[in-house]
């Protein structure tokens, strides 16, 4: 019984450690979003599968019998897929989803549905630091009227998109500390951010309270309807029961 791991966050990472600690039979798959991905400890593919129809007859092949699911939570396209898919072929899926983080006192947030809404709330002239990814930089084109910065893992490959903003390269984790002194360096206004949860990203969230700046929080897209858990030993545990 081969399990698949859809991985690309930490908690797959440690799932994909304790699966190899006990030589569970498991296959791992990054979807490719940074170019040198940290190597797991198991067998693993890189990218997509190529559509609907592939990514079935990948499943076959490569004799998958469950499909946990422990995607970053704005991979909504991927986990739709999986769940229906395996519904379909009548495999067990389960999806690995962390809460989301929740404003806390001291917090000024604003939550959006999605990242244009973003030039409602944020005022012309404001220095902005985007911490959400560059696939859906193109969507930040109406906040023309600010400075923007985009922190990526990757090295760009091609220029900012607009004129009035900048990538900045690196690769979390990142300390309270870190993100206190990153965000005063660039004299930033707002905080833009995609509700990921997790423990380690909040650095960001933290650090922006202490500083009292204001964060514009993207909520999630809509997820599977399907079995869910919160943490890694959940998730192991249901590997357990199958």
């Amino acid at each position: 019984m081969t399990l698949l791991l859809l991985a690309g966050t930490g908690e797959a990472r440690r799932i994909a450690a304790r699966l190899a600690q006990t030589g569970y039979p498991v296959i791992a798959s990054l979807a490719g979003a940074t170019r040198d991905p940290e190597a797991l400890p198991v067998e693993t593919r890189i990218g997509g599968f190529g559509g609907d129809e592939p990514f079935r007859d990948w499943l076959g092949h490569a004799g998958i019998a469950a499909i946990l699911d422990a995607t970053h939570p704005f991979a909504s396209r991927i986990s739709q897929r999986a769940a229906r898919i395996a519904r379909e072929q009548r495999l067990p899926y389960c999806l690995l989803l962390r809460p989301e983080w929740r404003p806390e006192a001291g917090d000024r947030w604003v939550f959006l549905e999605q990242e244009s809404e973003a030039v409602d709330h944020i005022p012309a002239g404001a220095r902005v630091f985007l911490a959400t990814g560059r696939q859906t930089l193109a969507q930040f084109a109406n906040l023309s009227a600010c400075d923007l910065t985009l922190r990526q893992i990757d090295p760009p490959e091609q220029a900012f998109p607009f004129a009035n903003g900048r990538f900045l390269v690196g690769r979390p984790p990142f300390s309270v500390e870190d993100e206190m002194a990153l965000f005063t360096k660039l004299k930033i206004d707002w905080l833009v951010v995609k509700n990921a949860g997790g423990e380690a990203p909040r650095s960001k969230l933290i650090a922006a309270r202490r500083l009292g700046l204001p964060v514009a929080v993207i909520n999630r897209p809509i997820q599977p309807d399907a079995p869910q858990v919160e943490t890694v030993e959940q998730a192991l545990s249901w590997v357990e029961s199958l």
